[in-house]
């Protein structure tokens, strides 16, 4: 009787460790379920198109009542109280402004059908109701003519800017070696290139007043008008007139938008493209460079290294550069890779652009470095178990065979534990790509103009500096508090660098299944 007891209290104790391990991984997979739920909501938000109101309010900083043109958007202001943000345009802020407004102060609101969403090309937006287009030859086109009229804007700026970049540019740089050559300011060569600017420039003011002349006029909701430049203008929405398709359509061109335009106003509005090429470009040379050395250091260890406790200190080292903080490998790799290696390859490469810095300041291939010291020590531990998992007898066949041990470990152990060195390859992007602290110090920045590559030799700059997606929410949280536009942008960023991560794993995962089947069954 007490041995039956016994077996059904080990029974009973069994039972409720599986009902608390089951209980756990399921409050677990709902919170990670919530985060992602918040992400896409919030996230969604930036894209889904907002309407506008008619909206009339007191306003409390300026003591007085208005009556504009407005999106609202919720949020909490500092005391935790939920608060209306309201974007607004009117004839003293065409351009747009931003005020916060308590529920009490709201006195009246009503949909504006006839009002649009009016996107400029610096990534403001103006709300008001488009009358007509005006141009040089006549003063009121209908407003439904804009796709027209636009591509002559767009033909005549594509003029300026063959202009500027083909002629311009090239009287430039001539005029360049002419001052390194110190000729004469009344030589006939400067004479003729000074010429040729003053013509090229007079043909560029001509293009602009003809492209200035189209322009938009909007009137407000106090009935006040404004003049703008259709130059200025990339698109206009009557949002809240849209079909539940047509709001669909546009959210589908913001997602166009945002993934192929860079950011704009402070990274608030346009998109993400530089920070999204260069996460991938990082994470691609990061791996390109890890990958081989984790490998080299794990057969070293796996196959070659005596079984002595020097190896034991190797292996307890590896692991334990594993829990060393981001951001030292951040501060090593700026002192070591940028200042100390990167101003070495200046002294013997680039002496002649000296005191200006060319691989010894910040760059995309520092911070790939840095990234690949970073995540060495999880493709090493990975490859190492893969290796332990090829069969010795796969080895003794191939030695029985006369195989040299080299020609072992390159065609029979790293074949068979390649789905191993996989696994270490998907740990090793899935964390350098969320990496933020250690790359703001070794490359990436809020804002990079030029990406590290372009047309112009040598086509792909290491040397320059990049941005991040995971830099872009870092700086994006702190300065899109106060605008929840600018914050909906971050949660999107955020859902991007995800579904980056995700099908970088992905296609790791896909590689090494393929890989399992090969070398495997």
């Amino acid at each position: 009787m007490t041995s039956v007891n016994r077996l059904l209290s080990s029974s009973q104790r069994q039972s409720f460790v599986i009902s608390a391990t089951a209980f756990l991984a399921s409050l677990l997979l709902i919170a990670l379920l919530s985060i992602l739920l918040l992400i896409l909501v919030r996230g969604g938000a930036y894209f889904w198109p907002t309407p506008v109101y008619e909206l009339t309010f007191y306003d409390q900083l300026q003591n007085k009542q208005k009556t504009v043109y407005a999106q609202q958007r919720q949020r909490t202001d500092s005391s935790g109280e939920k608060v209306w943000q309201v974007d607004y345009s009117d004839e003293n802020s065409p351009y747009g402004a931003k005020t916060l407004v308590e529920a009490p102060d709201v006195i009246a609101k009503k949909l504006a059908p006839e009002s649009a969403q009016i996107n400029l090309t610096d990534g403001r937006a103006v709300l008001a109701e488009p009358v007509y287009l005006t141009s040089a030859e006549s003063a009121d086109i209908p407003v439904s003519e804009y796709a027209s009229v636009q591509e002559k804007v767009h033909a005549l700026t594509a003029k300026i800017e063959d202009i500027r970049e083909t002629w311009l540019s090239d009287i430039h740089q001539k005029l360049a070696e002419l001052d390194v050559r110190n000729v004469d300011a009344d030589a006939p060569a400067r004479l003729n290139l000074n010429a040729s600017f003053d013509r090229w420039q007079s043909e560029i003011i001509l293009l602009e007043q003809r492209r200035d002349a189209f322009q938009m006029k909007v009137v407000f909701a106090s009935g006040a008008s404004w003049q703008l430049p259709l130059s200025d203008i990339d698109s206009f929405y009557f949002v809240s007139s849209q079909s539940l398709w047509e709001k669909w359509a546009m959210a589908l061109s913001s997602i166009g938008t945002f993934l192929t335009e860079s950011p704009k106003q402070a990274n608030t509005s346009g998109g993400v493209f530089p920070a999204l090429f260069g996460t991938v470009l990082m994470v691609f040379l990061m791996t390109i460079i890890v990958t081989p050395f984790g490998v080299l250091a794990a057969v070293y260890l796996s196959e070659y290294a005596p079984d002595n406790g020097f190896t034991a200190a190797i292996r307890v080292s590896v692991s334990n550069m594993a829990g060393v903080p981001s951001i030292v490998y951040g501060v090593f790799g700026l002192g070591f890779f940028v200042y100390t290696l990167g101003g070495s390859l200046d002294d013997l490469f680039f002496a002649d652009h000296l005191p200006s810095p060319t691989m010894g300041t910040p760059g995309v291939f520092w911070a790939a470095l840095t990234m690949a010291i970073l995540t060495l020590p999880v493709v090493i531990v990975a490859t190492e178990e893969g290796l332990r998992r090829v069969p010795d007898g796969l080895k003794a066949g191939s030695y029985a065979l006369g195989a040299t041990k080299a020609e072992t470990v390159l065609y029979t152990i790293l074949p068979i534990a390649s789905p191993g060195i996989m696994t270490g390859v998907i740990l090793a992007i899935a964390r350098a790509a969320g990496e933020v602290a250690p790359l703001m110090l070794v490359g990436a920045v809020k804002f990079a103009p030029n990406l590290p590559i372009d047309g112009e030799f040598p086509y792909l700059h290491l040397d320059r500096q990049f941005m991040h997606l995971g830099v872009l929410i870092y700086d994006g949280a702190f300065h899109s508090q106060t605008d929840a536009k600018g914050s909906s942008m971050m949660f999107a960023a955020c859902l991007l660098l995800l579904v980056v991560v995700f099908v970088l794993n992905i296609l790791a995962v896909i590689l090494r299944t393929r890989l399992r089947k090969r070398y495997l069954l």
